[in-house]
């Protein structure tokens, strides 16, 4: 215990006294003396400690402060323990227990930026923008984000109960049993005998490699009839760096990709892009929504800049924040806001996120049964036969799918590729 107690001490004493080092110049001017203020905490805990209502471990305390000194900075940073640490590395492989949504805290409640495709929060109807105001009938209101993360995952199997506010609606109840979550972060598919949709779930490991396959598949099987890329998107939460700057790559001959910038200047990261199409001269369609995020804008951000891709749908979330997780031995990490993120033109992405050039709203597209007498010259008596056998060889004209139909953003997407891809084509 005494052990413990001495590894604590050291750890908070080495926090703060790199934050005093770092704001030497900051307390001349303030007249705030720091050793001060680090005598006021040890006080504020001793006092913490021995008056407390209830007895309270220094574990808790001193975690509960360098979290709550973390959080107060801005909502990504924060205090990660051992198991929240862990938890955090799995969802970066791909497989984790929970419900299957990504979320941050927004004006003390639960704020859904994007739920996982195929998980349980998915099918249960919860959308991005939502808000959790309640778990397990208890208020989120004063809770940590790791404290949320926390009452959110439990043993697979067992339920979770969701009180859910959506604006412009009434408020919702849901029981959701938690699962193992197994991302399959990339889904690709053949759309309309010629374009190659890919949706990207999140930028987990390898995502890059699983694109350039589904690309290649697709050259292969429809040849020269490939007329455009669909990439979705939406939802996306975010996910790994290297994987945004890698698949931007995949689709930029050369340019920066993405640029990180901290408070100092000496410390800016350019990421290039190295020579390579994998689909030059191939139309694009990147499609975005509020809840595409992070990684998701950096993809969408790069290669609206390159003029590489038209990027249509809805703003996106405006995660332009870059955390670094700083390991902790024994105690866990902590995850520190250190950067921005700017798109090769010097965009932030901070607040406002990528604005889409085509502005495409969710809706139905329903298809129009007529009933009216409608004739053509074809079916007039007597009509002149069409001598031309030109259209012989040619594929019939493939019908969207009711799954397509049912999303109009994506309908639009489909539309506006493969018209770039016609006008591409009847150019060369």
């Amino acid at each position: 215990m005494r052990k413990n107690k001495l590894l604590f001490a050291s750890l908070i004493t080495g926090l703060f006294l790199n934050i005093a080092t770092a704001s030497a110049s900051k307390t001349k001017d303030e007249d705030v003396n720091t050793y001060e203020l680090l005598n006021l905490f040890g006080e504020v805990l001793e006092r913490t400690k021995v008056s407390y209502v209830e007895n309270v471990g220094d574990k808790k305390l001193i975690e509960s402060a360098i979290n709550g000194m973390l959080t107060a900075l801005d909502p990504h940073s924060s205090y990660l323990d051992a198991n929240s640490f862990n938890y955090m590395n799995e969802q970066t492989k791909g497989k984790f227990g929970g419900v299957g949504i990504e979320i941050t805290m927004d004006n003390g409640l639960v704020k859904i930026v994007s739920p996982i495709d195929d998980t349980p929060a998915a099918k249960a109807g919860i959308k991005a923008g939502d808000y959790i105001t309640h778990i397990d009938g208890e208020t989120v209101v004063g809770l940590g984000l790791n404290d949320a993360v926390s009452k959110l995952r439990g043993k697979v199997g067992t339920k979770v109960q969701l009180s859910i506010r959506r604006i412009n609606s009434k408020p919702i109840e849901l029981t959701i049993k938690r699962q193992e979550i197994k991302i399959q972060s990339v889904k690709s598919d053949i759309k309309e005998n010629s374009i190659v949709y890919i949706r990207i779930s999140s930028f987990t490991e390898d995502v890059d490699t699983s694109i350039k396959e589904a690309i290649n598949k697709a050259k292969k099987e429809l040849k020269n009839d490939l007329l455009g890329i669909v990439i979705d998107v939406r939802n996306n939460p975010g996910g790994l760096l290297d994987q945004a700057v890698e698949v931007s790559d995949l689709f930029l001959e050369k340019g920066e990709i993405v640029s990180t910038r901290s408070r100092n200047e000496s410390d800016t990261v350019k990421f290039m892009a190295t020579e390579g199409d994998i689909a030059k001269e191939i139309p694009i369609v990147v499609m975005i929504n509020e809840g595409s995020a992070s990684a998701s804008e950096i993809l969408a951000g790069a290669l609206q800049d390159h003029h590489r891709a038209i990027v249509l749908g809805e703003k996106s979330f405006g995660k332009g924040s870059v955390q670094t997780v700083i390991p902790l031995g024994d105690f866990g990490a902590m995850r520190l806001t250190t950067a921005r993120y700017y798109t090769p033109s010097g965009r932030s992405i901070q607040a406002k996120g990528i604005e889409p050039d085509i502005e495409v709203k969710p809706a139905k597209v329903e298809e129009f049964e007529s009933y009216a007498l409608n004739l053509s010259e074809a079916d007039l008596n007597n009509a002149l036969k069409n001598d031309s056998d030109v259209d012989a060889n040619k594929p019939q004209k493939s019908k969207k799918s009711k799954e397509d139909l049912e999303d109009y953003q994506l309908v639009r997407a489909l539309d506006l590729v493969k018209a770039l891809g016609l006008y591409s084509k009847s150019g060369k």
